[in-house]
């Protein structure tokens, strides 16, 4: 179609290998992914993970050219997620995209993963510049757009919310990603275990919380028992950062996005206390909340329109980038 910008986008930051193509004028037209799942009672192994991708990457991108039913020469350039993530992973989803974008002669665009989340909730959700609770396996963070960037007003001092869920799950067995059937284990039960609340600042604390929940299973105390209060827990501190961030930036919207945000009990919270600041409660389809190419794609055509694309030689990875340090030429009137 004349006129149609068209993008590729690859993520292979940790788990998930998953490519998806994006139209300027249609939107989403593919999103395939392909999942690492580790042994019972494991977390992701890096060098597991990224053989898994290498070992479909391929196919898993050819299924996302033939799902949104375009020619590789089609597209208009090629994203992935530069970081941060594993790094491993990272590489096989760099090498992908350097190699299409050099056998294409396309533009190679890198994309930070956490941004990646929030455009993708944005677009699906039709939110503007709302207040954002990230909450995924790699972030846990309130952020607010002012000059071109997403400022992060609270965040973690050690886990996630996402990894203190597996953890958990991990010590009784499970195999990452554990929050499906921590979620499910809390629903059975509605008995209230006291365990550490720590809210320091506008920031939060897990371990201690992580800590003293793995104690009281070790001890004999139902695991239906252990995980609703561990919800209850963790969700609440989760909310009142969210609040006093609300409460600060005199938003009137929030967006809820990541891997969390499927959690059902955490989003009723959230939609409790945006409820009473009469704000516009938004939360991310739960098919688009956890790592997809999608995020990839969609931040990566607005990268591609704003200008911002990279040397193929260049298309390197990191591990650690801090998405407040990333200027955003489409925000800058935010």
């Amino acid at each position: 179609m004349k006129g149609d910008r068209r993008v590729l986008g690859i993520e292979s930051t940790a788990h998930t290998f998953s490519a998806s193509v994006v139209s300027e004028r249609k939107g989403l037209l593919s999103d395939v992914k392909d999942v690492y799942v580790p042994r019972q009672g494991s977390g992701i192994h890096p060098t597991e993970a990224s053989n898994h991708h290498l070992a479909v990457a391929a196919e898993v991108i050819r299924g996302a050219m033939s799902a949104a039913n375009i020619a590789p020469s089609d597209l208009d350039a090629v994203a992935y997620s530069m970081g941060p993530g594993l790094g491993p992973c990272l590489r096989v989803g760099a090498v992908s995209a350097r190699t299409m974008a050099l056998s294409l002669s396309k533009p190679l665009i890198p994309v930070n993963h956490a941004i990646g989340h929030i455009e993708l909730g944005c677009m699906l959700t039709g939110a503007k510049t709302p207040l954002v609770l990230l909450i995924s396996g790699g972030h846990t963070m309130v952020v607010s757009c002012s000059s071109g960037m997403w400022r992060v007003l609270g965040e973690t001092l050690d886990l996630t919310l996402g990894q203190l869920l597996d953890q958990l799950g991990r010590h009784a067995g499970y195999a990452s990603p554990c929050g499906r059937r921590i979620e499910e284990a809390a629903s059975k039960s509605h008995r209230y275990l006291p365990l550490p609340y720590t809210v320091k600042g506008n920031d939060v604390s897990f371990s201690g919380l992580l800590t003293a929940a793995k104690r009281m299973a070790d001890a004999g105390e139902p695991f239906e028992d252990v995980c609703f209060s561990v919800q209850e827990t963790a969700f609440a501190t989760t909310v009142e950062v969210t609040e006093r961030a609300l409460a600060f930036t005199g938003n009137k919207e929030i967006m809820v996005v990541g891997g969390v945000a499927a959690n059902k009990r955490l989003v009723q919270m959230l939609s409790i206390m945006a409820g009473r600041h009469s704000a516009i409660f938004n939360v991310v389809p739960i098919r688009y909340s956890g790592d997809c190419g999608a995020q990839i794609a969609w931040t990566g055509l607005l990268e591609y329109r704003s200008g911002m694309s990279v040397p193929v030689e260049m298309g390197g990875i990191r591990q650690s980038w801090r998405l407040d340090t990333v200027t955003l030429p489409w925000r800058l009137s935010a």
